[in-house]
Parts: structure tokens; C-alpha cells; sequence
């Protein structure tokens, strides 16, 4: 038996393939190294066993401190899917093209010159592929950095009857777009299909977080996190230095030792836990809170305009309305109709573009309504937030956020769940130069292919004024509305 021969024994066993393929303990680079780690054995005869039961695509995702071997890991699952099944192709992404090349790459170079089996393979500076000029284009596994304006790479990764490897290495940073992408790409009947995501647990959102316990996609990928403080080949006494600066359950130890997702994401404005303690929460009997109707208007094609009634802490249980392709005259018409439906006291509606025709429509149906204009400048007044905000949007937004410690969310929207708390946790944010916060516009959401948070938009319009109602105010009898209400008067706005 030849030397590709023997490797091909190891199809169904990366483990097998690992121990065999590489100098463990002679001379050299691994003179004093035996093996994998525990954690690296594990996940590979989980591989292994997932190949010899095959009914779907296989995925393995893990999250990890810092210093434990997942380049190695990723470099040997390359080395194992292109010497095992002829004619294997796969792609290998990461976080940014510098992670890539400099480290997954890099780590991939150094394994190759420790294969037993590198004469079989070429490698470049991008590709590894098989020394066979007939099979050149056809067994080959590229490094490609992603990019939102150019997905092909993951788009056109079909293999009948063959084998598929896809690696996301520093997975909580790449765009659920490419996620999107390489998953609608990985459908080919009787085909092996192996896609692994490695990293850092630096997001609360996204993809990457959705393959693990809590997430949407949980179900279909086989997760686990990986504790550096478990791993023997990591720094124990820089291990150390940090859990004594932040603490064990600090979210900078979470991340970076744990291998936990933080309970704040760094660049989220709401974090993920908070959103979704919302809507895990019972909702209080009612009081005597006004009862107030947020609208954002959609204005774009599949953009809908939103219905969003809150009472206090209650915006569970009042019944959202998502609007489809409606005009401003309908939009207008469906708010009126509930706002006579539950007794409202306001309606507070996002004046910005065609916002505007819905406001005008409003106030000639006799209908409280209060203007919200996310550009304008923001009341920065409010005793129970320290933070300053540039514009009215960002506030309003941080007022829901401060909300959301007590208050309650319906855990679904037109039967969809998480949604809400997608859009919610979407938005990132910064500080400008006189340090007051600046919430992601829509815009830039939609630059980076997320789409406009419209559910959250509405919500947070509920917010843009606090309502006062007279202690002695009959809030079950529906609302008086004369011809010279004003819904700028100050005396309704409490500072």
C-alpha cells in the first residue's frame, strides 16, 4: 500500500489521520508534544463519528478562550479533508484578511511542512491543491477573505458526490451575510459536507452566536466552549494576572479565558441577554401608565411600517401590527383604528421621510399625535441616565434600553421568533468627539447587510416623550379629543 493509499484509511477518521500524519515526539518541532489536546481529540471523533452516520452536512462550531490550539486544529482538518477523499475542495475565511493570512495560513504552513503526505499537495500563498495538473482545479482548498460585494467564493462551493469543507475561523466577526451564503450553497445531494466555525466569543449576535445553546440555529450544529484554563499549552500565569484584574465572570474573562459570550457585546447598544430577559418576562397587572402607540413608517419595498402599543412596562401582550406595502392614507388608518380599539392616549410616529404624510393624515382624524424626528436634537434630561446622546433617535433608544431592565416583550412577532430581539441588539454605536453617543443609522446598517431595525424603531418611538395623565383621569373611558388639541404642548410633555 502506497503512502496516499494508507492516508485514504483515515477517511472517516480525522483522529486516526492526526496521530499518523504528523512527527509526534521525534526530533524536532514536536519533540516534546505526544498529541492532540483533549479538546482537539474530542472534536475530532466527533467529526469522525458524524462522517460514518452521514444523513446531512456536518456542523462543528466552538467557542474558546485565548492560546489553545485552534490553528493547529484548523490546519489539521484542511490536511485531513484534502488527503483523505480525492478530489476535495473547501474555502477557509476569517474574522479579517490579516487574521487570515498572518495566522490561520500561517499555522497552515507550518503543519503542511510536518505532513507525511506534502508531496501530494502544492501550496501558494492562497490555495493548497493537488500536485496533479488534471486535478489542479478540481482538489484544492483556498484562503479567501470575505467580502459583502463579492460572495461568490461561498456562492459557487458545490461538489456532487465528493467532499465540501468550510472553515470560519474568528467566526463572531464574519457577517451573517456570508453565513447566509455558504449555507444556501451547501445543498448537494450524496455529497460530504463539513463546516466547521472557530473563535473568540466577542459578539452577543449574529450567526456565530446562534450555533450555541439560545440561538435560532442551535439545533443544527453540535457546539461546545472551550475554557483556556483546561487547555495544557496555554499561559496559566497571564490566565491568572487577568481573572485577578477583572474577575472570573467579567466579561473580558468570559471572552478571552472562558470561552463564554459576554453578557454586554462590545459593539451592540441593547446586549443580547438583556433583550431577551425582555421577553421572558411576565407582565405586571395593569396601572394607571398612559397607553401610547409607536409607528415607524416603512419606506422602502419589503420595509414594512410597524404598530408598536406600549402600557408601562407591559409591550407584550397588546398585539403588534407589522403593515406590508401600505400607503401613508392606510398606515394612517390602521394606527386610527387602533388607537380607538385600546383607548390609547398617544400615538408618537416617526416623522422622517414619508413619515411625515402619516403625522398630517393623523391630525386630521383628530388623533393625538406627537411628530418623533430622529435627527433632531435630543432633550438630554432624563434623572435615570447619565449618558449624553447626539440626536433624539440615539436617546430614545437609550431610554428603551434602561426600560428593558424591567420591562416586558412578546417573545414573538407574526409568529416569528427572535426577531425583535435581532433587531434590538443590531445597532452599534460610538462616541463622538464631544462624547455623546451616536447610534449605527439605518443606513449603515443596510451597508453592512443588516436589515432596518423597524419593530425596535417603533418601540423606541414610545419613548420619545414621557406622558402625563391627571391622577384623577378616567384612563377606561376612550380619549376626549377636541379641535384645538395641540400635541406640542409642553404641559403633556413631563421633563
Amino acid at each position: 500500500m502506497d503512502l496516499l493509499e494508507e492516508l485514504a484509511t483515515f477517511v472517516h477518521d480525522p483522529l486516526g489521520f492526526v496521530l499518523f500524519a504528523f512527527p509526534w515526539g521525534e526530533p524536532g518541532e514536536l519533540e516534546s508534544a505526544t498529541g492532540p489536546e483533549p479538546w482537539q481529540e474530542q472534536i475530532l471523533i466527533d467529526l469522525g463519528r458524524g462522517l460514518t452516520s452521514l444523513g446531512q452536512a456536518i456542523r462543528l462550531a466552538r467557542t474558546s478562550g485565548h492560546g489553545i490550539g485552534k490553528s493547529a486544529l484548523v490546519s489539521w482538518l484542511i490536511l485531513w479533508g484534502m488527503s483523505t477523499f480525492p478530489d476535495t475542495i473547501g474555502v477557509v475565511t476569517a474574522n479579517t484578511e490579516t487574521q487570515l493570512k498572518t495566522k490561520t495560513w500561517v499555522q497552515l504552513a507550518k503543519w503542511y511542512r510536518l505532513f507525511i503526505g506534502k508531496e501530494f499537495f502544492n501550496m501558494t500563498a492562497t490555495k493548497l491543491c493537488s500536485v496533479d495538473p488534471e486535478h489542479e482545479n478540481t482538489w484544492r482548498f483556498d484562503m479567501v477573505p470575505w467580502s459583502e460585494r463579492n460572495t461568490e467564493a461561498f456562492a459557487g462551493m458545490h461538489n456532487q458526490g465528493r467532499r465540501i469543507l468550510l472553515i470560519f475561523d474568528e467566526a463572531s466577526a464574519i457577517p451573517d451575510l456570508i453565513w447566509e451564503v455558504a449555507e444556501g450553497a451547501l445543498t448537494d445531494k450524496d455529497t460530504e459536507i463539513i463546516w466547521a466555525a472557530f473563535g473568540n466569543p466577542t459578539r452577543n449576535k449574529g450567526r456565530f452566536r446562534d450555533c450555541f445553546p439560545g440561538g435560532k440555529f442551535a439545533h443544527r450544529w453540535q457546539s461546545a466552549a472551550i475554557d483556556s484554563r483546561e487547555v495544557s499549552i496555554t499561559d496559566k500565569a497571564q490566565i491568572d494576572e487577568w481573572i485577578k484584574d477583572y474577575g472570573v465572570d467579567s466579561d473580558f474573562v468570559r471572552v478571552r479565558v472562558r470561552g463564554v459570550f459576554p453578557r454586554v457585546d462590545s459593539e451592540s447598544f441593547i446586549s443580547y441577554e438583556l433583550a431577551v430577559a425582555a421577553t421572558e418576562r411576565t407582565p405586571l397587572p395593569p396601572r394607571g401608565d398612559p397607553l401610547i402607540l409607536g409607528v415607524d413608517v416603512g419606506r422602502f419595498g419589503d420595509d414594512p411600517s410597524v404598530i408598536f402599543p406600549r402600557k408601562g412596562r407591559d409591550a407584550a401582550t397588546l398585539g403588534v401590527e407589522v403593515l406590508y406595502g401600505a400607503d401613508t392614507m392606510e398606515t394612517a388608518s390602521r394606527v386610527a383604528a387602533t388607537f380607538l380599539r385600546l383607548r390609547a392616549n398617544m400615538a408618537m410616529v416617526d416623522g422622517g421621510g414619508v413619515g411625515g404624510g402619516v403625522v398630517d393624515r393623523l391630525r386630521q382624524l383628530r388623533i393625538p399625535v406627537v411628530e418623533v424626528d430622529f435627527g433632531s436634537a435630543p432633550d438630554n434630561d432624563d434623572v435615570n441616565d447619565r449618558a449624553k446622546y447626539r440626536n433624539k433617535r440615539a436617546e430614545i433608544w437609550g431610554r428603551m434600553r434602561i426600560w428593558l431592565k424591567d420591562g416586558c416583550l412578546p417573545p414573538r412577532v407574526n409568529g416569528v421568533e427572535m426577531s425583535l430581539v435581532d433587531e434590538l441588539t443590531a445597532p452599534t454605536y460610538g462616541l463622538d468627539g464631544n462624547e455623546t453617543i451616536q447610534l449605527e443609522s439605518k443606513k449603515e446598517m443596510r451597508r453592512r447587510g443588516v436589515k432596518s431595525p423597524n419593530l425596535a424603531d417603533a418601540l423606541a418611538c414610545t419613548f420619545a416623550y414621557n406622558m402625563y395623565i391627571p391622577a384623577e383621569a378616567d384612563h377606561e373611558l376612550p380619549p376626549s379629543i377636541t379641535p384645538d388639541y395641540n400635541p406640542y404642548e409642553r404641559e403633556r410633555v413631563m421633563q
